[in-house]
């Protein structure tokens, strides 16, 4: 196809927009002393653009979506290296595992999709789960030093295990139900050739 990249930028500012949105408009702020974490659905924007788009794509737009969120907000304004970071490996984790080991767009037996989707939106989100919290409490420790970075590391640590739960679910039954209406317009092959 002569616009397939064209096509596929297009994409993933679609994703890039759609996790901005989700992240901004559809979240629960939690505060932390000083500082603050959120419940939100931007994780999920970030897995299901890495089913639909593929890992580094998706991981990108998911990236500078929230990274754009956290830049217009005071509050987490410092962490956007943070969040460019943790992004992206959501989308590449996912991405790799969904498409390369799984592949998920090469069958057409949803059992084996909803178990790849499922192993591949774990193991995107786990990482996360993890490295968010832990990253944020070292930066958070250069910025706003030990006792505040102590304090949010065990809120952060809760309020993105909460994030990846919700994240996995929401992403896994949207792209469910996606896939079939994607797959006959031949969504899959546009982004293959």
């Amino acid at each position: 196809m002569k616009n397939s990249k064209t096509y596929q930028l297009a994409l993933a500012a679609l994703f890039a927009a759609l996790s901005y949105a989700v992240f901004t408009f559809l979240q629960i702020k939690i505060p932390v002393g000083a500082d603050m974490t959120s419940i939100h659905l931007g994780n999920a924007v970030v897995v299901l653009g890495a089913f639909i788009i593929g890992g580094p794509l998706g991981g990108i737009a998911g990236a500078i979506g929230m990274s754009i969120g956290d830049l217009l907000d005071p509050v987490y304004a410092p962490l956007v290296p943070k969040t460019l970071f943790c992004k992206l490996l959501i989308g590449l984790i996912t991405g790799f595992v969904a498409h390369r080991i799984g592949g998920i767009t090469t069958t057409d037996d949803p059992k084996h999709i909803l178990r790849w989707t499922i192993i591949a939106a774990a193991c995107g989100l786990i990482f996360n789960m993890f490295a968010d919290p832990i990253i944020g409490y070292w930066y958070k420790i250069l910025i706003l030093g030990k006792p505040a970075a102590d304090l949010s590391l065990k809120i952060n640590f809760v309020a993105t295990t909460i994030n990846a739960v919700v994240s996995l679910v929401v992403s896994v039954a949207v792209y469910a139900a996606l896939r079939p209406a994607l797959q006959k317009a031949g969504f899959f092959m546009k982004l293959t050739h």
